[in-house]
């Protein structure tokens, strides 16, 4: 569905503005259409690609445009000879097969000239032919007939019939030395295989309905479909989009388990990724490796055709550093999933046992606090369940003292009567411990100076108060509130003269700081 609504966007683009055509181009060009080819939607990545690429570079696209017209006059005649001399040579062999020639799509081209750094006059195989036979046997019959009419070029042969793409692709891709030395780019491959190359495994399906639940090509679909299932468990749409950006290029990698099972994986790909590729569990438990018999370090990274044995230990967990060097979306979405868990699992006991002590200085348990009590306290702080409201104070996120005394049970005396919680003394210190100096004595409507002091969190003065200077010269550990004040008090305060104020403010701080102290259960 996505991939439907961004190819009609593209289709359409040319009515937005420069800037946001730009922006969608490169998107569609760096996640749509690698999603399309890993899906095996040929046609329609081809499509993306090109609507992307003119949409982005459109000078580009132009001008490689006018000069691939240019060279198609001689084109034509050149591949209908190539193509004639194919068949009759497959022919000759009794192999019946359809040839089909092609030209290579513009963003092919422009991608092959970034590649190489080359101009467009040096890129010589901007086409190639298809070979379509009946049989997987009879592809390589066929190969053998068309390297007897032009000579391979070494190191240009792809096996995917024995090996596939971890879409399902299969073909058999092979370069050779055409006319005038022209390099030319043969695909072989059967009917099944045409279908699901341009249209993606669901055309295998639909073709096939009948066929064998258990025929390979079948398994090797499904075998992808739930690596693409794997890729949506990174945990944010930021590690999604970094996970699809390194994992859904074509695979170069190509190695062994100790039984000779064949896994795909991307370049650069390290000894971890291999470990997660066979088995989560084997990821999160692997200590050491041997790659071909040789013990190696668990970063090392894998080259084709080696053989990978993974080592496992009863009790290991993942290391946390792996996340840095492996490239895999399943190694690295498993890596986070399995460490976020365990942080979770540890801050939650710890949460339970901090909230436990702070409960016992007001001689109760967490079983003695009753459910309601408990449910209130994790509706009125904003949380899910008690199992997160465990985890905030395991992470230091919440005070373990100040949730406790939302569990207490409501005294009227210390609400007022009321039987509610008592007003919050100054704004912004929610969820802070708050402790009030003994030298100043601030109580409501004081113009105030806060800092920050080891073991009583913030410290309240009067700003006035001859205590605080030294503390004015580290402005690292306080916060200045020239308009703020503590909340509260009466209003009559301030509506009273001068002449009475100060009498009034000293009767009143001696009260304040009696109530204080019982609140604190009298302690100096």
């Amino acid at each position: 569905m996505k991939l439907a609504d961004r190819t009609h966007n593209m289709r359409t683009i040319d009515a937005m503005s420069p800037a946001r055509r730009r922006a969608i181009a490169r998107e569609t060009l760096e996640i749509y259409a690698p999603i399309a080819e890993r899906l095996g939607l040929y046609n329609l990545k081809l499509e993306l690609e090109d609507l992307g690429f003119r949409a982005l570079y459109p000078q580009r696209y132009r001008v490689l445009e006018r000069a691939l017209k240019r060279a198609r006059g001689n084109q034509r005649e050149f591949l209908k000879k190539i193509e004639q001399q194919l068949t009759a040579a497959l022919l000759k062999n009794d192999i019946a097969a359809r040839v089909d020639t092609r030209e290579k799509h513009l963003y092919s081209v422009y991608r092959k000239m970034q590649r190489k750094r080359a101009p467009l006059n040096e890129i010589v195989d901007v086409y190639g032919i298809r070979v379509i036979v009946d049989s997987a046997d009879t592809c390589y019959r066929a190969l053998g007939g068309v390297h007897s009419v032009y000579k391979p070029m070494p190191g240009r042969f792809k096996d995917y019939i024995a090996i596939p793409r971890v879409n399902g692709y299969q073909s058999l891709h092979t370069t050779l030395a055409g006319p005038n030395g022209v390099p030319i780019e043969v695909q072989i491959r059967t009917d099944d295989m045409h279908r699901v190359a341009e249209s993606g495994v669901a055309a295998h399906w639909r073709y096939k309905s009948g066929s064998d639940p258990g025929s390979s090509q079948q398994e090797n679909a499904r075998e992808w479909l739930t690596h693409l299932v794997e890729l949506q468990e990174g945990g944010s749409s930021e590690e999604f989009l970094e996970s699809v950006k390194v994992d859904l290029f074509p695979d170069k990698v190509y190695v062994f388990t100790p039984k000779g099972e064949i896994l795909r994986l991307p370049s650069g790909a390290t000894v971890v990724d291999f470990a997660y590729a066979v088995h989560t569990d084997i990821g999160n438990r692997c200590v050491a490796a041997k790659v071909d018999r040789r013990l190696t370090p668990l970063r090392t990274v894998l080259r084709n055709g080696q053989t990978v044995e993974i080592i496992t230990a009863k009790g290991a967990m993942p290391n946390p550093s792996w996340v840095n060097f492996v490239i895999t979306a399943k190694a690295r979405s498993a890596i986070r999933h399995y460490l976020k868990s365990l942080r979770r699992a540890e801050a939650i006991t710890l949460g339970q046992r901090l909230l436990n002590q702070s409960l016992g200085e007001f001689q109760l348990s967490i079983e003695e606090v009753t459910p309601s009590a408990m449910q209130s306290a994790v509706g009125e702080l904003g949380m899910k369940d008690i199992d997160e409201l465990f985890e905030r104070i395991g992470l230091g996120e919440r005070l373990a003292p100040l949730v406790a005394r939302r569990l207490l049970p409501p005294d009227p005396q210390e609400a007022g009567g009321s039987g509610g919680p008592s007003p919050l003394a100054v704004a912004g210190t929610e969820g802070l411990l708050v402790s009030y100096a003994r030298c100043c004595f601030p109580i409501p409507y004081d113009p105030i100076f806060a800092f920050l002091s080891s073991g009583r969190g913030i410290v309240i003065h009067r700003e006035s108060c001859v205590n605080v200077e030294d503390y004015r010269k580290h402005p690292e550990k306080w916060r200045p509130e020239p308009h703020g004040r503590a909340r509260g008090g009466r209003r009559g305060d301030r509506q009273h003269g001068d002449q009475h104020r100060s009498r009034r403010r000293r009767g009143a701080r001696r009260r304040y700081l009696h109530a204080h102290l019982r609140a604190q259960g009298a302690r100096p």
